[in-house]
């Protein structure tokens, strides 16, 4: 490229004109990009072709482009064919994809408010209607100590906030995206007027649900043929309106999972031609007593980190693995120790089945500390946590105490206040607790009476039970924190428990996902499933499914056929 003419006065002297000048007669970088690109262009047609042959810009010259030169590079400049520029537009600014289908208007029930306040920003480009009666029922709900109380409190200041934008305008509806919920393309609006509806006789106009349903059969009326749906989290308010020929639906956002059985076990059986598959790249090696094993091959893509694998085939030797380490198309699988075998008992406990082997192998690794354990009645899950925290506590020495908890749902009804201190109230939940402490404190019958005695005072001067109240604000350091019955706990209360946890802190959560008694909580929006999901694949956390029972054939029997 031919260089700029010299300037024939000193620089010290140049003057602005002559500057610009010198500046002016070299071609820019970007307008040299643009002619080169031009020539190179596969649609030449409809362009004239660059005058700018002195230069002479060689093709390889675009491997050499600084990041700075690249970037000017990828800017369109204005004689860029279309198709180029349309390339580069989707390359620079990727569009999300426009959604299908008209735009509904949902009208949503009171309890829908007060059971996710954040439930307005979870209809995407649909919109909101608020009838006046679910103001009224919101004010009256927001006082107290409660969870619905606070969500109550909570939806009134979000509704605050969209009302009080500038430039807001109730009667065209509230733009649901003006509080920096992008994602948001729908409106919202609020009952203005008084809206004229003919609801059966049989129904009292005084009742607040019914003056939401009338809401919804004028708005179907007025806005016909749009789509005006009901959303409640009310059982009996569906069946009223889908009696009454009006769209109703559940609010599905808060479930993790439509299925309960789609929840992540946590361990996955290998096919039995796994070996075929995988036996041309194969790699072992050996690190202590452990063997590991790197192979690629089809069956990576269904892996997850800390995930346990198993093969079983008559006439073939088993492997039980834990996956270690997923790089790109290969996995790295580390066998496990063998809990089963009485040499390697935690606190005199043995494992008795493949999944409880698996239970063991997460509750004693120290590189995990997020465990949970989901299973039926009598699978084992108090016993094998308080069994591995015991040991690590008093022989190891790794963490100072055992904290015990649980959410405190009656199966029946409630027998009223209990009487004494923190722990002392907690007492009668804990039963689980005693009958597994007694099975530890058992002990040779040389120790005598006085050794069973001195072994169940050091085991319960490291347990301590604490409420689920009093968590909030708590840190726990180098704690073994044991959250027992964690069905029963909602998403917000199993992010308030789990993120108590300090430095050297382990938790294990534990619960049957058959057995919840809270209202409004089902499997698929139980804090524990919610748990499990989202810690699926981290590598510090680890998830098992107890299959089968070991507290007695009687109670294997009744959990089959009850």
């Amino acid at each position: 490229m031919p260089l700029p003419p010299a300037p024939t006065k000193r620089a010290a002297i140049l003057s602005n004109e002559g500057l610009e000048a010198a500046t002016k007669s070299r071609p820019t970088r970007r307008a040299l990009v643009q002619d080169e690109e031009a020539d190179h262009s596969p649609d030449t047609t409809s362009f004239e072709a660059p005058q700018h042959a002195s230069h002479d810009i060689s093709p390889k010259a675009h491997v050499h482009l600084t990041p700075v030169q690249a970037s000017e590079k990828a800017r369109p400049p204005e004689r860029r064919p279309v198709a180029a520029r349309q390339t580069t537009s989707v390359a620079t600014s990727p569009k999300k994809a426009k959604r299908s289908g008209p735009v509904k208007l949902f009208v949503l029930d009171t309890n829908v408010l007060m059971h996710d306040p954040m439930c307005l920003f979870n209809f995407e480009e649909h919109d909101i209607f608020l009838p006046m009666i679910v103001l009224e029922e919101l004010d009256s709900n927001k006082k107290g100590v409660t969870e619905v109380a606070r969500n109550a409190r909570q939806t009134s200041r979000t509704l605050d906030a969209l009302v009080a934008n500038h430039g807001a305008d109730i009667t065209s509806g509230l733009k649901l995206d003006s509080t920096g919920h992008r994602q948001v393309g729908g409106r919202l609006f609020f009952q203005t007027q008084t809206l004229d509806f003919n609801l059966p006789a049989s129904l009292p106009q005084g009742k607040a649900d019914n003056q939401i349903l009338g809401v919804v059969d004028a708005l179907r009326l007025q806005h016909a043929p749009r789509d005006v749906v009901l959303v409640s989290k009310d059982i009996n308010m569906r069946v009223k309106a889908r009696a009454l020929g009006l769209a109703a639906e559940d609010y599905q956002n808060d479930k993790t999972l439509e299925d309960g059985d789609l929840l992540y076990s946590g361990a996955l059986a290998l096919p039995h031609d796994f070996w075929i598959k995988h036996a041309k790249s194969v790699e072992s090696w050996q690190s202590g007593s452990q063997t590991f094993y790197r192979l690629a091959g089809p069956i990576v893509p269904e892996l997850h980190i800390n995930q346990f694998v198993y093969f079983e085939a008559p006439g073939e030797p088993s492997l039980y693995a834990r996956v270690t380490e997923i790089r790109g198309k290969t996995v790295v699988l580390k066998t496990l120790k063998d809990f089963n075998h009485l040499k390697n008992a935690v606190w005199g406990v043995t494992t008795r089945n493949r999944e409880q082997n698996f239970a063991m192998n997460l509750l004693t690794d120290h590189e995990i500390d997020f465990v949970t354990l989901t299973g039926t009645a009598g699978t084992g899950k108090t016993l094998m946590a308080l069994a591995a925290g015991l040991t690590q506590v008093l022989d190891e020495r790794r963490y100072t105490e055992i904290i015990m908890t649980r959410a405190t749902v009656s199966v029946g009804e409630d027998i009223g206040f209990l009487p004494g201190t923190e722990e002392e109230k907690m007492g009668p939940w804990m039963g689980a607790l005693d009958d597994n402490l007694e099975v530890l404190a058992k002990t040779e019958t040389s120790a005598g009476e006085w050794g069973r005695a001195a072994t169940s005072e050091l085991i319960r001067s490291r347990i301590k039970i604490k409420s689920l109240n009093f968590m909030r604000g708590r840190t726990f350091l180098n704690k073994y924190l044991i959250i027992d019955e964690a069905q029963n706990l909602t998403p917000k209360q199993m992010k308030t428990l789990i993120t108590r946890a300090g430095p050297g802190t382990k938790i294990v959560c534990m619960g049957n996902l058959a057995q919840i008694d809270t209202p409004y909580l089902s499997e698929g929006s139980s804090g524990l499933t919610f748990a499990v999901d989202r810690f699926k694949g981290w590598p510090h956390g680890g998830h098992i499914t107890l299959a089968r029972g070991e507290r007695s054939r009687l109670a294997d029997y009744a959990s089959d056929v009850l």
